[in-house]
């Protein structure tokens, strides 16, 4: 990284990817950054620091080393609210993944809020971990499921919300920017719908905590989840921020150990919000990362790092688009995408396609990216997904470009 002194810090792969040891010497081009990104030293050193010197059950022990386990955890949790424009650490639940954090909210929230008669409205395009929990809520709540589908350029048009977020709609779920598209939805202007017919709102912020700003104040989001494992940190960490008033009006998802205040043969009584949703030993380690994963993040700016994905991003539209019997999803506009290109090639499975490239070295997905109402809706079974991060360098992306241009001849179509 380097300042720029006409404009923002500008990010030097060459110097950045020296801080993950993964990509550090390796011949890779990892283009999987959607599904989880790779780990710098500064998050593996917080990780190894606090099981060499911090290491104790937090939450529980008044020792020194119980204390320090504690603090190390909190610290994080009150991280995570500044980092995300929280009011409170305390609105600040910390779960495994986005996955977790949604089921929460169905099993504390839908079963709790939600009854016959009421409508939930989910987008098509959601990762299923924001579309099944919500589907069985209604199916045992008597509620109805409905959805709201996007154009084939994966926008929501203004006839589509005005007609779908409508009286009677208790609950509105939708990603912040989808795991397909890539696109930025609107979310402003559906909270602010939702909000006029009583709804309430839960965002999946799994795809873009890790690439821009986000202010859940000024958003106004209810609910709102992501992963650590997307934005630098380890696997096994993810946050659930809520309004305090609706967390403190949900019941516990789970039962057992440190979500008590007292318990007898009687009566249980929980304790305050967060604590009541973290039952057991929590993941105070992969806190840390976390907590050690937004530094890092914030050092380099989300201008930095948003000005680094549309320069990446740009050059790899202009030559997938130039790809003959190659189709993208989602908008013409590169700066859509953030990051994210999902595609298909003609008469080639997406398996044979991330088979090919995995052959030279470049690591893709294949498949329904667990969105196969979106898939469906697009008359596809299944795609291929390449996605940057900041760390990604054009080399990677030309690297990708050239090879998919030959993959339909080595699949024996004579052409490329």
């Amino acid at each position: 990284m380097q300042n720029n002194t006409n404009g923002p810090k500008q990010i030097r792969p060459d110097l950045i990817r020296r801080d993950f040891p993964l990509l550090e010497g390796n011949p890779v081009a990892y283009l999987d950054n959607a599904a989880t990104t790779q780990k710098p030293s500064q998050v593996l050193d917080r990780m190894r620091a606090f099981y060499e010197t911090e290491n104790a059950n937090p939450l529980r022990g008044l020792y020194d080393l119980g204390v320090r386990a504690t603090q190390a955890y909190e610290n994080a949790r009150a991280h995570v609210a500044a980092f995300i424009g929280a009011a409170s650490a305390d609105q600040i639940v910390f779960t495994r993944n986005t996955t977790e954090s949604m089921n929460l909210l169905a099993y504390s929230y839908g079963l709790s809020h939600i009854g016959p008669g009421d409508e939930i409205l989910v987008s098509i395009a959601e990762h299923h971990s924001n579309m099944l929990p919500w589907r069985m809520v209604a199916q045992k709540t008597g509620a109805r499921l409905s959805y709201l589908e996007p154009d084939s350029f994966g926008a929501y048009s203004e006839q589509e919300l005005e007609t779908k977020i409508r009286k009677g709609v208790k609950l509105v779920a939708v990603a912040q920017v989808s795991n397909v598209f890539g696109r930025l939805n609107p979310i402003g202007e559906i909270i602010r719908r939702a909000h006029a017919v009583g709804a309430v709102v839960v965002v999946d912020a799994a795809q873009s905590a890790p690439h821009m700003r986000i202010d859940v104040a000024r958003m106004d989001a209810d609910f709102l989840a992501f992963s650590g494992h997307k934005m630098l940190a380890p696997m096994g960490i993810g946050v659930l921020y809520g309004k305090a008033e609706l967390l403190a009006d949900m019941p516990p998802f789970m039962q057992g150990g440190e979500m008590i205040d007292s318990v007898t043969k009687e009566k249980v009584v929980y304790s305050p919000v967060p604590h009541r949703f973290e039952a057991g030993t929590v993941s105070a380690a992969d806190a840390a990362g976390l907590d050690a994963a937004l530094t890092y993040l914030e050092n380099l700016g989300f201008d930095a790092i948003a000005q680094r994905e549309r320069e990446l991003s740009a050059r790899a539209y202009e030559q997938l688009s130039r790809i003959p019997h190659l189709r993208l999803f989602g908008s013409a506009d590169p700066t859509d995408h953030h990051g994210i290109f999902t595609f298909v090639l003609d008469q080639v499975h997406p398996h044979d396609v991330s088979t090919i490239l995995d052959t030279e070295g470049i690591a893709v997905r294949a498949g329904h990216h667990c969105a196969q109402p979106l898939m469906r809706h697009l008359h596809v079974f299944s795609t291929t997904r390449a996605s940057l991060y900041f760390y990604n360098t054009e080399e990677e992306v030309d690297r990708l470009c050239s090879t998919l241009a030959t993959v339909r001849r080595r699949m024996g179509f004579g052409d490329e």
